[in-house]
């Protein structure tokens, strides 16, 4: 290919992609990041901020426990205040059947000498004090925590630029390039980069540039939206989850507050296209996912028929993804927040929010090269929980394309599971 030549070209500046191209300059790698929007624009920079390894796929623990060690050290390692606070996660239970689940869990956790733990009633109570009922109990992780997810993303993005990466942002990737079983670089609407490896971490986005290289990814998005309330005095309340509802205290006061039992998917024509592998996975969890019909699928089959200008056309249109958050679902999370702290009444709304989140048929992640593809490594489908995750997926991604092997088993997250057949429901609280 002619064109500027880089060792590595990122797609995505989400925290995953901005963490793979930190991990891959810093160990001397010339790197390029395109990404068609903004830094942090997606659901990296829309998400709770919980930065948990409770709870896990059992699969995930080990990622998370890693990851975990490198979340205490970022700030000093990023050069940048990501507002980290090691508060722990808390999940709460309303019953015994609750209980029991946290419970049966808690045994992968015991393997891995997770410091993960149940609590009664009073434990709860004095963990997280005010509230108007009491619980049955709860499932505590005291080594988790929370971080802020733009200024995170942001500063993983600004220190690869000192470790001399290129970031372009508003630089949509039109297609990856590739020959004689590798990739050799790829082609934005800046022109033509050649490299030896590319790095797919473009969120909601990645399924549809595979589908250009004729692969196939079943991935599919769903809505989920927050609130941010105004400030209250400053606490140190761990990140929680009732059954309904889930919240974080920020560092200037402000609670993040969601619905995290309720999302909703708009049919499209992935819906279509995934529909065998997705199908029993939403059986299984139809009480938390509304379907909904809107313009996506006449988009969706404008942009499959158009080819490669039809994705470009598509991906122009959606610089930064930003769904309309679900009003309804935003009251009732606040209505609920209020009747669990009601010396919190009083406190507004600042604002509202709401991501796509790209989800996979088992939950888990796709983190690794490509068969048959070499040169070309995937970081999608977090399903939600990819934050807390991003700097480990990062660092496993560069000692892929760098070393040739990683330090953790990625055997769980390849690629081709699923159209082997090799996955199994989801595993996770």
């Amino acid at each position: 290919m002619t064109g500027e030549r880089f060792d590595v070209a990122v797609i995505g500046g989400g925290i995953a992609g901005c963490a793979s191209a930190f991990e891959l300059a810093r160990r001397g790698l010339k790197v390029a990041l395109f990404e068609k929007g903004r830094i942090a624009g997606e659901q990296s920079g829309r998400n709770w901020g919980f930065v948990r390894q409770q709870g896990r796929d059992p699969f995930e623990i080990p990622l998370m426990m890693a990851c975990n060690r490198i979340w205490r050290d970022l700030e000093a390692t990023l050069g940048a205040d990501v507002e980290w606070r090691r508060l722990g996660v808390l999940y709460l239970a309303e019953d015994a059947a609750e209980m029991a689940r946290y419970e049966a869990w808690l045994d992968q956790a015991r393997r891995h000498q997770l410091d993960s733990r149940l609590l009664g009633p009073g434990e709860v109570e004095a963990l997280v004090p005010g509230m108007a009922r009491a619980w049955a109990g709860g499932l505590y992780t005291p080594s988790d925590g929370q971080a802020d997810p733009v200024k995170a993303t942001t500063a993983f993005a600004r220190a690869a630029e000192r470790h001399g990466a290129t970031i372009r942002t508003g630089c949509i990737v039109e297609r990856i390039e590739t020959a004689g079983g590798r990739v050799v670089g790829l082609h934005s609407e800046r022109g033509a980069v050649a490299a030896d490896a590319v790095v797919v971490a473009a969120g909601a986005w990645t399924s549809a540039l595979l589908r250009r290289l004729g692969l196939n990814l079943p991935q599919l998005t769903v809505r989920a939206s927050v609130l941010r309330t105004a400030g209250a005095p400053v606490r140190p309340l761990p990140g929680t989850c009732t059954p309904h509802i889930g919240f974080r205290q920020r560092r200037d006061g402000s609670f993040n507050v969601a619905d995290g039992s309720r999302s909703d998917h708009a049919i499209g024509l992935d819906s279509l296209r995934h529909f065998r592998a997705f199908w029993p996975p939403y059986l299984r969890n139809r009480a938390a996912i509304g379907l909904r019909l809107g313009s996506g699928l006449l988009d969706d089959i404008e942009a499959a028929l158009g080819g490669a200008a039809g994705l470009r056309r598509r991906l122009a249109a959606e610089r930064v993804l930003d769904p309309a958050p679900d009003a309804r679902c935003l009251d009732t999370a606040l209505a609920r927040f209020h009747a669990l702290f009601p010396g919190y009444a009083g406190l507004g709304v600042q604002e509202t929010w709401a991501g796509m989140i790209e989800v996979t048929p088992d939950a888990l992640p796709v983190l690794g090269e490509v068969p048959g593809l070499s040169g070309l490594v995937v970081a999608t489908g977090f399903s939600g929980h990819g934050f807390g995750m991003g700097p480990i997926a990062g660092r496993l991604t560069a000692e892929l394309i760098a070393e040739g092997r990683t330090s953790l088993d990625l055997s769980a997250f390849r690629f081709g599971r699923y159209a082997a057949g090799d996955y199994g429901p989801e595993n996770a609280l």
